[in-house]
């Protein structure tokens, strides 16, 4: 692919690097890690596959298939075009050499996900492709991308290969069903996301308990692939608290000194020291990663048992939608 115009913040990303945290690294990867795997999915790649996440906060990017591509694209609400058609989301698009892939506005969400069959042949570092910026290490040079580069692309796996010949077949771009995309991401301008107590839940006085489980929080300007930060009723101690430093994770919810939460991202760092009110459960994640500034959240406390039971859920769903999809390639 040759990138035309790189959009605002457009950069390769996979599931993580994981496995080094203990030695400091950060593990970076999609910020959305469903609307990751679905994409993958889509276009018969291996789940942790890397992806383009673009962020679409600004102008989109427009990208040229120098060959015949499988591609599919995730995530948020956005429009795309295919040679000035418009393209749907959420299922495989067969795309033919020489033509140009355009994202137009964003209805809801902030970020996309587009896959290509054989995934962006980049090198990996520490095992992962992923572009962290800040360390100018992953994907392209460590860098979103920019107009002109070329993104090398990789092999397609025989599924991928079969989805190719279906569609070529019957002629079409694309086939006649699409993922239940609100289902698996029910986008809202005030979504619920659902919370485990944090380690250090007790230690917040009883009034900002309640307020931070009953009052809605605004996602700021402020938030980035770091944390998503937070405005609205500050969450207080009973008391100085002096905390060791320990480790974080992807939707560890941070009370600082200013009361204000921060939800930890992808690119988060290993360890922090703030309290945690809460922990993001899983399964709401990509819900964080889609809301734009401006956004209201809502939390519901949740137990552990029922966090668990909604994520093997989810992973049953995402088991069922690749036996579909090879279903639907190979039975054709």
């Amino acid at each position: 692919m040759h990138v035309i115009k790189p959009g605002m913040f457009t950069t390769i990303q996979d599931k993580g690097r994981i496995g080094y945290q203990k030695y400091g690294v950060l593990t970076s990867g999609g910020m959305d890690p469903l609307s990751l795997r679905i994409a993958n999915i889509l276009t018969g790649n291996q789940e942790k596959e890397a992806v383009l996440e673009i962020t679409l906060m600004g102008p989109g990017p427009a990208l040229t298939c120098q060959k015949d591509q499988l591609i599919a694209v995730t995530g948020a609400d956005v429009e795309i075009e295919i040679d000035g058609e418009q393209a749907p989301l959420w299922k495989p698009l067969f795309i033919r050499a020489g033509s140009t892939i355009t994202f137009g506005p964003c209805k809801r969400g902030c970020r996309s996900y587009l896959a290509v069959a054989g995934g962006f042949d980049v090198e990996p570092v520490m095992k992962s492709k992923s572009t962290y910026v800040r360390a100018k290490i992953g994907g392209i040079e460590g860098r979103p991308l920019e107009k002109g580069d070329v993104l090398p692309i990789g092999e397609p796996s025989p599924l991928a290969e079969r989805l190719v010949h279906m569609l070529k077949s019957k002629g079409e771009r694309a086939p006649d069903w699409t993922v239940n995309h609100a289902h698996f991401l029910p986008l809202g301008k005030s979504p619920v996301i659902r919370v485990l107590a944090g380690r250090h839940l007790s230690h917040f006085q009883e009034e900002s308990q309640q307020a931070f489980f009953e009052r809605s929080y605004q996602v700021t300007p402020q938030s980035d692939r770091m944390g998503c930060r937070l405005k609205g009723e500050p969450i207080r101690l009973k008391q100085k608290l002096e905390l060791i430093s320990e480790a974080v994770a992807f939707g560890s919810i941070q009370i600082p000194p200013d009361g204000q939460p921060i939800i930890l991202l992808a690119d988060r760092q290993t360890t922090g020291g703030y309290p945690r009110i809460g922990e993001v459960a899983t399964v709401d994640l990509p819900l964080i990663a889609q809301a734009m500034p401006g956004a209201n959240l809502t939390f519901q406390q949740i137990g552990r048992q029922e966090a668990e039971q909604a994520l093997f859920t989810q992973e049953a769903e995402m088991k069922d939608l690749t036996a579909r999809l090879k279903l639907e390639a190979f039975s054709f």
